[in-house]
């Protein structure tokens, strides 16, 4: 029964039709419980879709954690202990926050309803290859972010040194240098001298490899999944096969094989 639900409430594959029907009473759920922040007025519509989402993240968190060890493969109780503490489940727990009687009205609780953007990727298989992919790949991913801090804080500190009256703070030093990185070029701040220039040439000479380094990791990634998908696709093809048939298939390819090396 257990087993059951959680196919149901996991992404859906491929002839489940009660699987599909979840999966897109979730993503309509989700889609008009991020509307009202498309409009700054309140209207009752709201406070009652909002309740009624609210009820669906409950009941959607209940049951994922219900079926927590068929989640984290694991059949001990421990799962059960671990589960609250996965990212989804932080995901699925603080889209449930906003609609809490003691965070209606505050600004700061309202904006994370952004965060049941977020619940919608478990619902698409590409979303998924794309999160097990980062997951894979994040030792890397890793290393590529404190690259670009370290750069980053090197940068602003010699363009604060060298272009004290172009910055007012450290923070539009680090501001510019992050931009800069990103080779965004707002032009709001930017340096005046030679010397500030040159280092804003190099600046974003820099930032444009250390900007193609996580591109390149996610895509070779993403890649490599996508062929295990093909690979598993496959395999499964060949399981559904009758034996019978197979077998009469390679012996009629080695009769035709060995006719062929006799003429």
């Amino acid at each position: 029964m257990r087993k059951r639900l959680y196919e149901i409430i996991e992404a859906s594959k491929e002839g489940d039709k009660l699987s599909v029907v979840y999966d897109m009473i979730m993503i309509l759920t989700i889609i008009v419980s991020i509307l009202p922040l498309a409009f700054k007025e309140s209207h009752s519509y709201f406070y009652i879709s909002d309740t009624i989402a609210a009820v669906i993240f409950i009941a959607d968190y209940i049951l994922r954690w219900c079926t927590a060890d068929y989640k984290l493969n694991d059949s001990s109780a421990y799962a059960f202990i671990r589960y609250p503490f996965t990212i989804w489940a932080i995901i699925d727990l603080i889209s449930i926050i906003p609609s809490l009687p003691f965070a209606t009205g505050l600004q700061l609780f309202k904006l994370l309803r952004i965060m049941r953007v977020f619940k919608a990727f478990r619902y698409s298989k590409s979303m998924m290859i794309v999160s097990g992919v980062i997951q894979k790949s994040r030792n890397a991913l890793l290393a590529v972010c404190s690259l670009a801090i370290g750069y980053i804080m090197i940068s602003a500190l010699v363009i604060y040194n060298v272009e004290g009256d172009s910055f007012s703070s450290f923070f539009e030093a680090f501001y510019w240098a992050t931009v800069s990185l990103t080779t965004v070029g707002y032009g709001d701040i930017y340096p005046v001298t030679p010397a500030g220039r040159a280092i804003t040439m190099i600046s974003s000479l820099f930032g444009i490899a250390i900007v193609a380094l996580p591109s390149g990791v996610i895509t070779a990634g993403y890649m490599d999944a996508l062929r295990e998908e093909r690979d598993k696709e496959k395999k499964k093809e060949r399981d559904q096969i009758d034996p019978r048939v197979l077998n009469r298939f390679n012996s009629g390819r080695m009769y035709r094989r060995k006719k062929y090396k006799d003429t």
